[in-house]
């Protein structure tokens, strides 16, 4: 077992982190998820494994600070 930290880079930027959305939507979707589902369990308990593998969706969801993207989507529900 690796006991070393690891270290992701978030990401901050609005557009990225819409490009990135979108691109994990689509490869979950390509591989039969359904997306909304897994996005929401991810973003539930921040498990990685919730989000394929493929076209590298994985890596990319964890660029984003879930903290910041719950932010995101509740200021873009609520039209702010």
């Amino acid at each position: 077992m690796d006991d070393s930290t690891r270290r992701f880079t978030t990401i901050d930027n609005k557009t990225e982190i819409r490009e990135i959305l979108s691109s994990v939507f689509n490869s979950l979707l390509v591989k039969g998820y359904n997306p909304i589902n897994q996005l929401v369990g991810y973003i539930l308990s921040e498990d990685p494994t919730y989000i394929t593998n493929y076209n590298g969706a994985r890596s990319l969801i964890t660029r984003i600070d879930r903290d910041e993207l719950l932010q995101e989507l509740l200021l873009s529900y609520l039209g702010k």
